[in-house]
């Protein structure tokens, strides 16, 4: 399964959990917020892997890029769209 469809899958169960979606938002504040987010999301069952989360986010950025004025060095900075950590927390922090 890609890492987009389990991070979709972790959020829509974080949603209807309200004790996960805690354990998940509370890893903003360890000392390697990333790490103890993957730490935290295979012990409730995600395949979800640090580099994976880095790799998906950076490939998605450079497609993008793409997309905008063939990725040239006149392509807009594209604020945490390529950090899939800030945006699922954004999704389940309301």
């Amino acid at each position: 399964m890609s890492i987009t469809a389990e991070l979709e899958r972790l959020q829509k169960a974080a949603l209807k959990d309200s004790e996960l979606r805690r354990r998940l938002l509370d890893t903003r504040q360890g000392e390697e917020p990333l790490s103890c987010f993957c730490a935290e999301a295979r012990r409730a069952g995600y395949d979800i892997y640090e580099m994976d989360l880095v790799y998906a986010g950076e490939e998605a950025y450079a497609g993008m890029r793409r997309a905008t004025n063939g990725g040239g060095e006149n392509s807009p900075m594209l604020e945490d769209e390529d950090d899939y950590y800030s945006m699922f927390m954004a999704a389940i922090d309301k």
